[in-house]
């Protein structure tokens, strides 16, 4: 395994698991603070707005049936042996229009006739299902209570009642006088709530029966223990200290039900205002899996960077390691891993290939006389001279000094070939040209070259120093020669 493969897969390793580890970590402090929202905040907010909207919707019916039941006239007309049906008529009817309400009646204690804005509709008896309230409510000693039952006097709507005691002077009960308010129109507030608030607002009597919902089918026929998952908490709602309001939790399907508890005293109700936590934690959620995406993509974005950077670096390390820096051509070691590749390969093909190994004639000279920057230009010029005057399969490498060697595949003859080419075109090699007081006689460079094919048993050192021979052989014969090995 490459030291680049580690580098990259370390680099990949600690950005994926930084960041899912981020993300997993914000998203808990994400599910945490909504939950922490939902207890602490969203839902008692929620739940104290509503009290009050509440109390002044069902408030004012509650002030109207007081003020009825210590109204002089009503007392008096009752006294008086209730003969002038039209006057209390005309009264009730006044209070309806009035206020706005649904209905508005008196019920005599005396002849038990209940008297409403459209005259007497009936007498009621104990033996009526329907006027059972009447007594139950006389007998509690109430001032006053709320019940929701239907209106016989308008077809039978479901209606919420708020009923008022009247007394004369001395405390003997006179009748019960009250108003109606239309269970859709509370319903409807209650819808209301649930749409401006996003959650689930009902109230509920203290034996848990439903009494005020915005789905008025589930109006006095569903109580809270038996609603799944509620019914385990119910006890304990309807249980509370009625002084403070509380939080409760329960869990359906698999998703937690967070509600708050406020006990309505005027009306005898608990206001239950309900909040699914999965609701709130689909922001958590859904931010979470934008995190993702975003992350992965910035994730793969610097990864690629990252291998781009690493490649980039380490292919000009590689060449670094493998190049002369000042011709630009390979350097000694880049020259003799390609020998060894080249000996295996001979070995497997039997291919043939041979060195050509070339040095400068009158180098120092030419340092000595024009200068190092003069000779480090003709070391570049020469380097290209020389890798113009080889083909692709034949390679090219700074041996050392003022010393190239070339790997040529083929055998002696088809080097020495390459080694001609490279000599003449040395030869033809500028010279300290902007050095105008030496003749170009005097300041010129040839290359002596050696040339040695591979033979079995050859290490690079003992074909090199065959090289080498015929090399110095071409220096004893007069420089600017190519001599085989």
């Amino acid at each position: 395994m490459s030291v680049r493969f580690k580098l990259i897969t370390t680099l990949t390793t600690i950005l994926v698991v930084s960041f899912i580890s981020v993300s997993i970590f914000n998203y808990n402090v994400s599910r945490n603070s909504a939950r922490n929202e939902i207890l602490n905040s969203a839902l008692p907010l929620t739940r104290d707005n509503i009290y009050s909207e509440i109390q002044s919707g069902l408030i004012r019916p509650l002030f109207v049936s007081s003020v009825m039941a210590n109204d002089i006239f009503l007392k008096d007309w009752a006294n008086a042996g209730e003969k002038n049906v039209m006057q209390l008529m005309r009264y009730l009817y006044e209070i309806k229009n009035k206020y706005g309400f649904f209905t508005a009646f008196f019920i005599s204690a005396k002849t038990g006739d209940y008297f409403y804005y459209d005259g007497i509709l009936k007498t009621i008896s104990p033996k009526d299902s329907h006027d059972v309230w009447f007594y139950n409510f006389i007998n509690s000693g109430k001032e006053y209570d709320f019940d929701v039952d239907t209106n016989e006097a308008v077809n039978d709507t479901l209606t919420i009642f708020i009923n008022h005691r009247v007394k004369d002077e001395n405390g003997k009960l006179i009748g019960v006088t009250g108003v109606g308010l239309k269970m859709d129109q509370v319903a409807n507030l209650l819808k209301t709530f649930t749409v401006k608030y996003s959650k689930e607002i009902f109230l509920v009597d203290p034996q848990g029966v439903i009494q005020v919902h915005p789905d008025r089918k589930l109006v006095g026929t569903l109580n809270i223990k038996d609603i799944p998952g509620f019914k385990n908490i119910a006890n304990d709602v309807l249980g509370m200290d009625r002084t403070i309001p509380a939080i409760f939790k329960y869990k359906i399907d698999g998703e937690y039900v967070h509600l708050t508890a406020r006990f309505i005293p005027e009306f005898n109700w608990f206001l239950i205002v309900e909040q699914k936590e999965n609701a709130v934690m689909k922001a958590a959620h859904n931010n979470f899996i934008r995190t993702l995406g975003v992350g992965t993509l910035v994730t793969l974005l610097i990864i690629i960077l990252s291998i781009v950077t690493v490649n980039y670096f380490q292919s000009r390390l590689e060449a670094q390691a493998n190049t002369d820096e000042l011709t630009g051509v390979a350097n000694r070691r880049s020259f003799e891993k390609k020998i060894d590749s080249a000996m295996n390969q001979q070995l497997k093909t039997g291919r043939p290939f041979s060195l050509v190994l070339m040095d400068l004639d009158g180098f120092k000279a030419i340092n000595d006389t024009c200068g190092h920057i003069e000779g480090d230009r003709l070391l570049k010029e020469i380097s290209k001279a020389v890798g113009s005057s080889i083909r692709e399969s034949d390679f090219c490498a700074r041996w050392g000094g003022d010393e190239f060697i070339v790997l040529v595949n083929g055998d002696s003859s088809q080097a020495m070939l390459i080694a001609e080419r490279i000599r003449s075109a040395v030869e033809q090699t500028t010279v300290c040209e902007d050095f105008t007081s030496f003749s170009s006689v005097e300041m010129n460079v040839t290359a002596s070259c050696g040339v040695a094919q591979y033979l079995a048993g050859d290490t690079l050192d003992s074909l090199t120093s065959r090289a080498d021979k015929a090399m110095y052989a071409s220096k004893e014969q007069g420089k600017n020669k190519v001599v085989v090995n």
